[in-house]
């Protein structure tokens, strides 16, 4: 992906959210661009209209931490954009292959290491998978085969869970915050794009997904980007139906780059008892299958 491309645009979207009022300065009617103009970015980062111009031109190479984060508090960043600033600037500087760890992307051919499949294999209350920056589903404990068992079943969506909700119509069943997943996966892809920029991997499924699909390719110009840590979210699986899960998702040291995602119900809900019957659906299938 082209880096100066990818920081124009993200400066510029980010500089169009920001509005006068919440920079806390004067509004008025006769505005010619949304948001803020860039002698105002300019000004409240306490920089040249000329260096910020060039900055939102492309041109991140050689800016020093401090000026990004002036940018950032100018722009009112939150962790991910400023993550995915500095990722850009890294980019652009040559310097992200020198200063971040060897990144194992987890290709199509990676497989688990045995305690790892062990450990996903020891959590038996919820579904559990191993997956990427790019949302290939990696591994997974029984439970999560069974729970994305619509998603694997389907060779085209290849493990993916971007894929599956742009391009799988069960997916619209299985999300149902359906706009809102297909955000977050977007947000994700962005990210890793501003982390690894020369994934060729990423670069295929985005331009896939942008080709197939105009719910992404209207996401991805907004250049939004998320940080998928720890939150709620609903589904409505075709065997149980609606599960309300909790999920947190741990980076793993020995695999940079990578990361396992657990979900968990409330104790004593009814969707507690949707995952106790999904994994004894799940046994039953297994032992007949054997």
């Amino acid at each position: 992906m082209d880096n100066r491309e990818e920081v124009r645009e993200f400066l510029t979207s980010r500089r169009a959210k920001i509005t006068p009022e919440r920079a806390g300065l004067p509004g008025g009617s006769r505005r010619r661009v949304p948001g803020l103009r860039r002698s105002e970015v300019a000004a409240l980062a306490d920089m040249s209209v000329e260096y910020y111009a060039k900055m939102e031109r492309g041109s991140l190479a050689g800016v020093s931490p401090s000026v990004l984060d002036s940018v950032a508090r100018a722009l009112r960043l939150d962790d991910a954009e400023r993550a995915h600033l500095l990722h850009l600037a890294q980019a652009a500087d040559g310097s992200d292959v020198l200063t971040r760890p060897r990144r194992r992307a987890g290709g199509r051919r990676w497989n688990p290491h045995r305690s790892l499949q062990w450990t996903l294999d020891a959590i038996t209350a919820g579904p559990a998978v191993v997956s990427n920056g790019r949302t290939d589903i990696l591994a997974a404990n029984p439970l999560a085969r069974a729970f994305y068992g619509e998603l694997l079943a389907n060779a085209e969506n290849q493990g993916n869970l971007a894929r599956f909700n742009f391009l799988d119509p069960a997916s619209r069943r299985f999300y149902p915050d359906w706009e809102l997943f297909a955000d977050m996966a977007v947000a994700i892809l962005r990210r890793e794009a501003g982390r690894d920029p020369h994934d060729k991997d990423l670069h295929d499924l985005v331009g896939e997904l942008s080709t197939r699909s105009k719910d992404f390719r209207t996401r991805w110009s907004a250049h939004d980007v998320r940080r998928h840590g720890t939150g709620t979210k609903r589904f409505c699986h075709p065997v149980v139906g609606d599960l309300t899960l909790a999920y947190e998702v741990l980076d793993l040291a020995a695999e940079p780059g990578l990361g396992m995602t657990v979900y968990t119900a409330e104790p004593g809900s009814s969707s507690e008892e949707g995952l106790r019957l999904l994994a004894s659906w799940a046994a039953t299938r297994e032992t007949a299958a054997s």
